[in-house]
């Protein structure tokens, strides 16, 4: 699904340095405890050249998930985003999945990381369809998984944090062995809150329905556009508590995320979602999502950062 790019370079604490010389050292507090905080979005090839989309939203995301945990940044918003321009551009990268990471690193074992210095890498990767190929034309089958979301006041769901990703691998790991493409976890009420990697609309009657952040998702970049491109259209997005049955009979289900894109569910539990397949309402969304990444349609809410 990803490819590294070994041959490439990435930017680590300050400067572009080769890919096999990034490293680490194995009593890092973050490969024990989990601390990390990071962002995945994609550059895309458009009609004008590479392209960072909503590069400066993600960048923003980043220091707020550092803030929830107390994490320190040691480079500014603007630096950080410069590195993730200069290293599509040394790559020479028409395409690619960009990963910033800020992380606790060495200098101390226990639970209190104060003494232990910040860490911040920019990597790009190459990343097909998160669900596969099939996922964006057809619809992909998913399950609702035993793992609840945490519960509020547990883990913030708020911050896209490395240790709230052992639960996303939980729903997700479970979901491969069942036999289905992805999971779909409730929140702490047993409330729909989102997949492992995604947050999720259900659609029914021409009203679009997705979890608010109450219950417990993370406040996802491609939702945000997914909403304020809904309403372009004249659909009413309500953000709302949703039942776990209200999925089966949705006529409509879709998945979002800077990974997965928009992305239709054509089953839950083995139950069809509408006729089965990718609904019109969804196809609707998707042509004119990827018409702006691609530079195709009017960029008129500036999510697109050129990168020459």
């Amino acid at each position: 699904m990803s490819e590294f790019l070994e041959d490439g370079k990435l930017w680590f604490n300050g400067k572009m340095v080769e890919w096999h010389d990034a490293k680490i050292h194995v009593m890092s507090h973050v490969l024990h405890y989990g601390s990390s905080v990071f962002e995945g979005f994609r550059c895309y090839k458009t009609v004008n050249g590479p392209a960072l989309f909503r590069l400066k939203d993600h960048i923003r995301r980043l220091f707020d998930s550092a803030k929830i945990y107390r994490i320190s940044v040691p480079f500014s918003k603007d630096i950080i985003e410069q590195a993730c321009l200069d290293v599509v551009k040394v790559n020479n990268l028409q395409e690619a999945y960009m990963r910033p990471i800020v992380f606790r690193g060495y200098g101390s074992l226990g639970v209190d990381p104060q003494d232990t210095p910040t860490e911040v890498a920019v990597a790009a990767l190459a990343w097909g369809k998160y669900l596969g190929d099939e996922a964006i034309n057809i619809g992909v089958d998913v399950r609702v998984s035993s793992w609840n979301r945490a519960r509020p006041n547990t883990l913030p769901a708020m911050s896209k944090c490395g240790a709230n990703y052992m639960n996303s691998q939980l729903i997700n790991l479970e979901a491969k062995a069942d036999g289905y493409i992805e999971g779909i976890g409730l929140d702490a009420n047993g409330h729909v809150s989102e997949g492992s990697g995604e947050n999720i609309f259900i659609i029914r009657d021409n009203r679009i329905y997705t979890p608010p952040l109450a219950s417990s998702i993370l406040p996802g970049i491609t939702r945000d556009c997914v909403i304020k491109l809904a309403e372009d259209f004249g659909y009413k997005v309500e953000e709302t508590v949703i039942p776990r049955e209200l999925l089966y009979i949705a006529d409509e289900v879709f998945f979002t995320g800077s990974a997965a894109e928009v992305s239709p569910i054509k089953s839950i539990d083995r139950i069809p979602i509408g006729e089965g397949r990718r609904g019109p309402i969804t196809e609707k969304i998707q042509k004119q999502f990827f018409g702006i990444i691609t530079g195709e349609f009017e960029d008129k809410y500036g999510w697109l950062t050129p990168v020459n």
